[in-house]
């Protein structure tokens, strides 16, 4: 049994006990939990919000743990608290991003100004983006003042994951001409920060030339915030080297922003379109159970597999059922 307030208490005081018990409340499947973790979480939002939302993506390969990590020993060693926190829509089929998580960041996950968390598991990308999303909110509460949100999956869950956070980095290889075959023009559209990691040794002329390449691709796009100019930075988070700069440039965003107001009315944008897509989750969710719905759906869809009737006859059917009550 949940104990809201005493919970929030916990949570609110940092103890990483009632933190991990919050998470497993809003994470929870339960309809019965439902309700509790909505007033934990209206409990916990004044608490909520002072961190910066770090997102970060990149090709298989390209040492997103590894640059994490650095990134996170760099931040706690200079008295940040740092919240890891997975989208992985694929989690269900590979057995979730704990191994990936846990082992490959396995410093970091020792280190007591750290907390990582992987994705729920067994749900859809809509699902993990909004336990991700909660679980944002109670880490801030507990005192993380940054949250960086890795995308473990492939496609639609960049775009997600760049939805629910201030800043999108994303992370390149060395290898010029080959990678830029490899950069998809609406992941370079999303991101407010590329990095090319282990630009280090023999990889540095190629990570040279890829940073020279990219920035030539950068020019003929266009930018995504008028007062932010998307740097190309080198680093390799291996050697542990141009993690200091790249946290001046996050730092310099936050300012930038900050100063014209755009930050702010990020996160305004983003928390509204959260209710509507929260909202359209409850309808659809209230629609597939409806009684008058569930009863005519199974010959319904049979028919449009079977060429019977069209789709769009088919959604008007169901819609009119929907309507009755």
């Amino acid at each position: 049994m949940f104990k809201i307030k005493e919970l929030a208490d916990g949570v609110r005081a940092g103890h990483l006990r009632s933190l991990a018990r919050a998470i497993t409340l809003v994470e929870s499947r339960s309809p019965d939990h439902s309700l509790a973790a909505t007033t934990l979480l209206d409990e916990l939002l004044p608490a909520a919000g002072n961190s910066i939302r770090v997102g970060i993506s990149g090709v298989p390969g390209v040492g997103k743990s590894t640059f994490i990590e650095a990134l996170g020993l760099y931040l706690t060693g200079r008295g940040h608290k740092v919240a890891v926190l997975a989208v992985d829509p694929s989690s269900q089929l590979s057995g979730g991003s704990i191994l990936g998580d846990k082992t490959r960041m396995e410093e970091l996950s020792r280190d007591p100004n750290a907390f990582i968390r992987p994705s729920p598991s067994g749900d859809t990308l809509g699902g993990v983006a909004r336990k991700t999303r909660e679980t944002m909110l109670v880490c801030e509460a507990a005192g993380y003042d940054v949250i960086i949100v890795e995308t473990v999956g492939v496609g639609q869950s960049e775009i997600t994951v760049a939805s629910m956070v201030d800043l999108f980095v994303l992370l390149q290889l060395p290898g010029a001409g080959d990678e830029l075959q490899g950069i998809k023009k609406g992941v370079m559209e999303i991101a407010d920060l590329i990095l090319i990691n282990k630009a280090e040794g023999d990889n540095r002329p190629r990570a040279e030339l890829a940073k020279a390449q990219i920035e030539t691709a950068l020019h003929i796009m266009q930018p995504k915030s008028p007062n932010w100019t998307v740097p190309v930075m080198l680093c390799s988070a291996l050697k542990n080297e141009g993690i200091d700069a790249v946290w001046q440039a996050i730092e310099s965003y936050r300012a930038t922003l900050g100063d014209s107001g755009e930050f702010d009315e990020k996160r305004r944008l983003q928390a509204s379109d959260w209710m509507w897509s929260l909202v359209m989750d409850g309808l659809k969710d209230l629609f597939r159970h409806d009684r008058n719905v569930e009863a005519l759906l199974p010959q319904l869809q049979d028919a449009v597999a079977r060429g019977t009737t069209t789709p769009g006859a088919a959604a008007r059917r169901l819609l009119e059922a929907f309507k009755r009550h």
